[in-house]
């Protein structure tokens, strides 16, 4: 079976997305139901989070019912930046530097104000299992993913404006996000301003944001917090490699896209900020990267959701698994064919004939609902980064 084509795949889903003007649905944005708002289970913890899975796991979409409306969401908007940095990097035409230049003015339209810094958050009041952020709360995951596109795109045109956005995002971080672990040599930041908590990848991507400025403004302190926040981390890692969510009982469950992330900030930190011992850092990437090359992939590219279990097969999961096999491909001479893998895999059995991709193959079904911020956008990136990636293969 011939392999189905990567850049046709992106230019159909990018159509696709612009058709939608970026704004769609998400698996999180239940409490967005004008149904649930107008009833007083809309003060309940218990009420938000039930509904919140309710509507995430029913085999029917329930948003048309609860009357939520689609909107665009922050970090569904950088992950389109990223897409179309990428897409302008290999193509180099005016069109494509005006969509990017466009997408990124639309990111920064989207910025919270009242923070000492930069700062985005979710279109959604978000219900979690042990925080609630109500919708325009700045949190630390679309602000990191943010400042990726800024600082890309700094990079891309050398411009300094873009620079001086991202380097805005660290004063939220230092500033106003609040640390839940703090020693000498470790910190854990926590996911917003409002709430502490020890969520991995949320503290994560804040090192991978200071670090990623400090690499282009040279601010030694940067690096100095970057690498305690990585050293935290690290030092949770399990004996096999892995890491769960985060520090409470009930985040104890390990993952594809949140390992993906994990792997991908750490390898960020060790590029940009080698002014310490960055061995520790190396070894623990190292382990970790085995644990999830191993267990979350089979021969074809089917991505798993779960080490140990087969369904379902995620395209978040897959998105995200093509973006850290292409930042740990130094690391790993095999990482390039297993992401066209995964690539071609999720084109076949993930893609509608529309150009969009489904969220989820499970056992019995294919949950085919369109998320544009959780499977679209972050399929875009993917595709735009394999496709760029691909010609500077083929121009060597």
């Amino acid at each position: 079976m011939d392999n189905p084509n990567i850049q046709d795949a992106f230019a159909e889903l990018f159509a696709w997305c612009r058709a939608h003007n970026f704004a769609g649905h998400d698996p999180f944005d239940a409490l967005n139901s004008r149904v649930f708002e107008a009833t007083p289970l809309k003060r309940s913890r218990r009420a938000r989070l039930a509904w919140t899975q309710l509507v995430k796991h029913s085999p029917l979409n329930l948003r048309s019912i609860g009357l939520v409306t689609a909107s665009r969401n922050s970090k569904g908007m950088a992950l389109f930046a990223l897409a179309a940095l990428a897409n302008y990097r290999r193509t180099k035409t005016n069109e494509t530097e005006k969509e990017a230049r466009q997408l990124l003015n639309d990111l920064l339209s989207m910025r919270l104000e009242g923070w000492s810094g930069a700062a985005w958050g979710y279109n959604f009041d978000w219900q979690s299992r042990v925080f609630f952020a109500p919708q325009g709360t700045p949190t630390i995951v679309p602000t990191a993913f943010a400042a990726r596109a800024f600082i890309e795109a700094a990079q891309t045109f050398d411009d300094e404006t873009f620079l001086k956005i991202a380097r805005s995002t660290c004063d939220f971080i230092l500033q106003d996000l609040r640390r839940s672990e703090e020693t000498p040599t470790e910190v854990c930041f926590s996911y917003s301003p409002d709430t502490v908590n020890r969520i991995y990848n949320a503290s994560l991507l804040a090192a991978e944001t200071l670090a990623g400025v400090a690499a282009l403004t040279r601010e030694q302190e940067l690096c100095r917090w970057a690498v305690r926040a990585a050293r935290y981390v690290v030092n949770q890692q399990q004996e096999n490699g892995s890491w769960v969510y985060g520090a409470e009982k009930n985040q104890a469950w390990i993952d594809n896209f949140h390992t993906a992330y994990l792997l991908t900030s750490l390898a960020r930190v060790v590029a940009h900020c080698q002014i310490v011992h960055t061995s520790e850092f190396n070894e623990a990437l190292q382990r970790g990267y085995r644990f999830w090359r191993r267990g979350f992939f089979l021969a074809d590219g089917w991505p798993k959701y779960y080490h140990d279990e087969l369904y379902p097969a995620d395209a978040h999961a897959a998105a995200t698994a093509i973006i850290t096999l292409l930042e740990l491909r130094e690391r790993d001479r095999e990482a390039m064919d297993l992401a066209q893998k995964i690539a071609h895999w999720s084109i076949r059995n993930l893609r509608d004939k529309r150009g969009f991709f489904y969220y989820q193959r499970r056992r019995f079904h294919t949950v085919r609902t369109a998320f544009m911020r959780w499977t679209e956008a972050w399929m875009l990136y993917a595709l735009a980064r394999l496709s760029e990636e691909e010609r500077v293969e083929k121009s060597y």
